[in-house]
């Protein structure tokens, strides 16, 4: 084996690079695209690997574990039957950058992955001799495996990739194609090195690796986009928010369990006294009462049904089935389905599903079918109703993770859904944030009143409490 170089003598023409292509990363990143897509590198990215410069001003250097196709022969609008024959070689590949840049680069990744020494690659196997299917990709940082995924989990196949491609333009002969990474890929800190390996799952001996060390260099000057480091660049660098160290408050468990101890109908009436009369996702109910959802919204839209819309995107893994797989613990899929009670939006098979992933809860401002067996699954439901009919009778599954109205509520995506028997409320973090310890002591002081009320007083002056008996509470709770 070889390396690029060696076999090609000079730089590719074009470097291309897939943004998702495991259900593995997706996951992570909350989202399963229908199609790949791409964005192009520098040719000048491309290294050996060794030393990775990281800019003194910059903070997130990242690495990506990704399997590299070299084109072999000019693809041009191939078939994907025919397209793997137009790859050369396969080896590892590192899609490196600097994310500190990315918000820049208005999705370009440009300046965040072009950078010089950005793309380190492997020695070069030939394609001839491995499977497509059957390619292990791994990360080692510091001899210690971070990544670990095969080809066989991808949600496009190569030949898909370079048959999509080669619609727009020719694929020429020394073209690099890196074609996503699986989860795990995370930031590198200076003095750490990360291997890269790829190897065929029938003959470990057919192997590529490609090892990179981040070391400090001269920060990036003007003129021009400065680095900036921002919350969710972090968390997207790193992988999750509390690798990042960006765990909001109303993330926490204590948090969390917090809110799950106050009612909805005291959140409400509190929130409408910082002017958020709209927060009530109206018309939904617990299936099963007694049950309560606290966590963060993921969002799915239904639009009305039409024959036509429904063909083309309401069949199979459709954005329904999308959402449903792709919810993380802990949060709430909330659907808008334009108030509307006849017909299903969730059925047993995908609650369990949504169960399994770890969702808080399902809210939807549909209907729901197999009413009896969803309850069982012992996922919390909140909707308007039971109702027989498969949603294509009024709906079709559209987009998730936009904002939505539900229940005639406004809902964003990370909005805290905290719902009860008495309803469910949209809330934006930092008001329920502000609201929780005015709940709790809402709630402490009714319970007080609760239980003077019990005692035979009379609720005159005591509900709401008049100056004598707040100091009668006050010396109580004084003293607790």
């Amino acid at each position: 084996m070889a390396t690029f170089t060696e076999i090609m003598g000079g730089r590719p023409g074009k470097i291309i690079a897939v943004h998702l292509a495991y259900p593995s990363r997706a996951d992570q990143r909350g989202r399963r695209p229908s199609e790949p897509s791409y964005f192009l590198k520098t040719s000048s990215s491309l290294s050996t690997g060794g030393e990775v410069i990281r800019p003194e001003n910059c903070e997130l250097l990242v690495f990506e574990a990704e399997i590299a196709l070299v084109i072999g022969t000019p693809a041009r609008n191939v078939t994907v039957d025919e397209a793997w024959n137009h790859v050369g070689w396969v080896a590892a590949g590192n899609d490196m950058g600097v994310l500190d840049l990315r918000y820049a680069d208005k999705g370009s990744n440009l300046r965040s992955k072009g950078a010089d020494g950005m793309t380190p690659l492997g020695e070069l196997i030939e394609a001839d001799k491995v499977s497509p299917d059957a390619l292990r990709i791994t990360a080692e940082v510091d001899g210690e495996t971070v990544q670990d995924d095969s080809s066989s989990t991808l949600m496009f196949s190569f030949a898909m990739m370079i048959a999509d491609l080669s619609r727009f333009m020719t694929l020429e002969r020394g073209d690099i194609i890196l074609t996503g990474t699986p989860a795990g890929s995370t930031v590198l800190k200076d003095g750490q090195s990360v291997t890269v390996r790829l190897e065929s799952e029938a003959d470990s001996a057919l192997c590529s690796q490609v090892t990179s060390t981040a070391v400090a260099g001269p920060a990036i000057a003007g003129p021009g986009s400065m680095p900036k480091a921002s919350t969710q660049q972090r968390i997207e660098a790193y992988g999750s928010a509390e690798a990042a160290g960006e765990v909001a408050a109303v993330d926490t468990p204590e948090f969390r369990e917090r809110l799950r101890n106050v009612a909805v109908a005291t959140l409400s009436s509190l929130a409408r006294k910082e002017g958020y009369n709209e927060i009530s996702i109206d018309g939904v109910r617990p299936m099963v009462p007694g049950q309560k959802i606290v966590g963060r919204a993921r969002t799915l839209r239904y639009v009305p049904h039409r024959p036509d819309l429904f063909k083309a995107i309401g069949a199979g893994f459709n954005a329904q089935k999308r959402a449903i797989d792709s919810v993380h613990e802990g949060e709430v899929l909330v659907m808008s389905a334009r108030n509307t009670e006849f017909a299903g939006t969730l059925g047993d098979i995908l609650a369990l599903r949504a169960k399994v992933r770890g969702a808080e809860g399902v809210i939807t401002d549909g209907a729901v079918r197999d009413w009896a067996a969803v309850a069982e699954v012992g996922l919390p439901v909140f909707a308007q109703g039971p109702h027989p009919a498969v949603l294509g009778r009024r709906h079709v599954p559209y987009e998730t993770d936009v904002t939505i109205d539900c229940g005639g509520a406004l809902v964003e995506v990370g909005d805290i859904i905290v719902a009860d028997d008495d309803g469910a409320l949209a809330m934006p973090p930092a008001l329920a944030e502000k609201l929780l310890p005015l709940a709790e002591a809402q709630e402490a002081e009714e319970e007080f009143i609760a239980q003077m009320v019990a005692e035979g007083h009379s609720v005159d002056g005591l509900y709401p409490m008049n100056a004598h008996w707040r100091a009668i509470y006050e010396e109580r709770t004084a003293t607790e």
